[in-house]
């Protein structure tokens, strides 16, 4: 199944502690119809070297809704440069 939401889109989160957060999506994992939102689902962990470390986590898809879908790049048209002659 094809998921409307992509990569950049924004999106509002329905459900869960986050509800009412919106945010644009980081990554999406189509087979497991899972998400990443910035902000949202924050997991803490803590790495002896590295000290403390943030990161998002997955939600389900189903518990976002579509804000602003993400732009396509537009591919710019080339001015043709006119030759001058002399």
């Amino acid at each position: 199944m094809k998921l409307k939401i992509g990569k950049n889109a924004t999106v509002e989160v329905l459900t869960g502690a986050d509800r009412g957060k919106k945010g644009t999506v980081i990554e999406v994992d189509p087979v497991k119809m899972r998400i990443k939102v910035q902000g949202v689902r924050v997991q803490t962990h803590f790495d002896p070297k590295e000290g403390i470390q943030t990161k998002e986590g997955f939600i389900n898809y189903s518990n976002v809704k579509l804000i602003e879908a993400a732009k396509a790049p537009t591919k710019g048209k080339k001015k043709a440069a006119k030759a001058k002659s002399a």
